[in-house]
């Protein structure tokens, strides 16, 4: 269980300056301060700081953007878009904040939340 813990909340650092192009997988959290081209999924956190440049295809359970991004954008639970984002491409979320002055050039798809009614009798 504690290497399990410690997986989870680790981070992969894409450094500024650092250009990585390919496919990256992971069950821990990413940080991207550089630039990556490719297919980027994880089972953690996606954190792109504002020197961030992310194009290709992005998979995560939460996500919080800063920097440039030109991605298909799939995010599990919550997807946040800082001031200084801007994202050219679709999102598919289950929640998404917007700060003022971030640029979404693209469709949003929400997922549909249950709502539990109560019969009245």
């Amino acid at each position: 269980m504690a290497k399990e813990t410690e997986t989870l909340n680790s981070y992969n650092i894409i450094s500024a300056g650092t250009v990585v192009k390919g496919e990256f997988h992971t069950s821990g959290n990413i940080r991207i301060d550089g630039t990556f081209d490719g297919s980027i999924s994880t089972k953690g956190r996606l954190i792109v700081g504002q020197g961030g440049n992310v194009s290709g295809k992005i998979t995560c359970q939460n996500g919080e953007f800063e920097g440039q991004i030109n991605a298909s954008v799939e995010v599990e639970q919550h997807l946040a878009l800082k001031a200084t984002t801007t994202v050219i491409g679709d999102i598919h979320t289950d929640k998404l904040s917007i700060e003022t002055g971030a640029v979404l050039h693209g469709h949003c798809k929400m997922n549909p939340r249950e709502v539990k009614t109560q019969n009245k009798k």
